[in-house]
C-alpha cells in the first residue's frame, strides 16, 4: 500500500471527529472563539514538529514557508465560517458532507496550475459534487443569500484554496516542516481573534478540553495530508480522498448527538461521498508515487 495513502487514511479518521467535536461546545464559545481556543491543542503538534529530526527543505526554504503559512492563513478562516454554520444549529450530519465537497476547488486548481489531468470518472465526481451542493440548497435560490449554506459554502472555497497551496509548500518543504509552517498561521490569528472577539468570562473545564480536542484532531489530520502530498501523490487524488472524512463523522453525528435527516438530506449525503469517491478514481495503470 503506497505511503500517501496510508497518511490520507489518517486525515480521514481525524478529520471525521474533528468535523463533530465542534458540536459538543455547542453555544459556549462563538465561532471564531472556538476557532482560537482549538489553538491549544494545536501547540502540542506544533512543539513535535519542531523537533522532529525529519523537518528539512527539498527546495527554495523562503517560498515554501511563505506558501506554507499562507496556507494556514486561509484555512483558519474557513474554520471560522464552518463553526459558524454549526453554531447556527444546522445539523452536523448535513453541514459537514457537503463542506466536505472543498476537494473540487484543489482538483481544479491542481488540474488548472499544475497540469494535473482528471480521468471520465474524476470529472464526473465533478458534476455529482455540484448536484449535492443543489439538494443541500433546500430553501431554493433564495437560500443561497441567506441562512446558514453561504456559511457552509465559504470553506469549500477556502480550504480548496488551501489544500492546493498545501500540495504547493510540500515541492519546497517535506511535510513534517509544511505542517509546522501552515499550523503556525493559526498562533497570530488566534491572538488577532481573542483582540476582536475577547472572551467574557472563561469556558467550563469541558468547553477548554473540546476546544483542545479541536485544534489536536484538525493538527494531526493536515500532518497526514501533507506527508501524503510530501511522498509524491497527486492534489487531485489525495484530496478527494481526504475529503471522504463524512464516512466517519456522519454516523459519529447521528450516534453521539441521535440526529436525523431526511430523504433529500440522505441523497445528498450519498452524492457527496459518491462524489468524493468518483474524484479519488485512478484509472487503471495510473501512476501513483509511492
Amino acid at each position: 500500500m503506497p505511503r500517501w495513502l496510508l497518511w490520507s487514511l489518517l486525515a480521514v479518521v481525524c478529520w471525521g471527529l474533528w468535523a463533530v467535536t465542534a458540536r459538543f461546545i455547542g453555544e459556549a464559545l462563538t465561532a471564531a472563539q472556538s476557532q482560537a481556543l482549538s489553538t491549544l491543542g494545536i501547540l502540542p503538534v506544533l512543539l513535535a514538529l519542531a523537533s522532529s529530526s525529519r523537518s528539512s527543505v527539498i527546495g527554495n526554504a523562503r517560498r515554501g514557508r511563505i506558501i506554507a503559512f499562507a496556507s494556514g492563513a486561509v484555512v483558519c478562516a474557513g474554520n471560522v465560517a464552518y463553526y459558524h454554520a454549526l453554531g447556527l444549529g444546522e445539523k452536523a450530519a448535513t453541514v459537514v458532507p457537503l463542506t466536505a465537497l472543498y476537494p473540487v476547488v484543489t482538483v481544479l486548481l491542481a488540474t488548472l496550475l499544475l497540469r494535473e489531468r482528471l480521468n471520465a470518472v474524476q470529472w464526473a465526481g465533478t458534476l455529482l459534487a455540484g448536484v449535492a451542493i443543489w439538494l443541500f440548497n433546500v430553501t431554493g435560490l433564495a437560500g443561497l443569500s441567506s441562512g446558514w449554506l453561504p456559511y457552509a459554502l465559504a470553506p469549500i472555497l477556502l480550504w480548496g484554496i488551501g489544500g492546493f497551496l498545501q500540495k504547493l509548500s510540500t515541492a519546497h518543504l517535506s511535510g513534517e516542516l509544511s505542517t509546522l509552517w501552515f499550523l503556525w498561521a493559526f498562533v497570530p490569528a488566534t491572538a488577532g481573534i481573542l483582540w476582536v472577539d475577547p472572551l467574557a468570562r472563561s469556558p467550563e473545564p469541558r468547553t477548554w478540553i473540546f476546544a483542545a480536542a479541536l485544534g489536536l484532531l484538525f493538527g494531526l489530520g493536515n500532518l497526514g495530508l501533507l506527508k501524503a502530498f510530501a511522498s509524491q501523490g497527486k492534489a487531485s487524488v489525495i484530496s478527494p480522498l481526504a475529503g471522504l472524512y463524512p464516512v466517519v463523522s456522519v454516523p459519529a453525528a447521528i450516534l453521539l448527538f441521535g440526529e436525523r435527516v431526511g430523504g433529500r438530506e440522505w441523497a445528498a449525503i450519498a452524492l457527496a461521498v459518491a462524489g468524493a469517491i468518483a474524484l479519488a478514481w485512478e484509472s487503471p495503470g495510473a501512476k501513483t508515487s509511492e
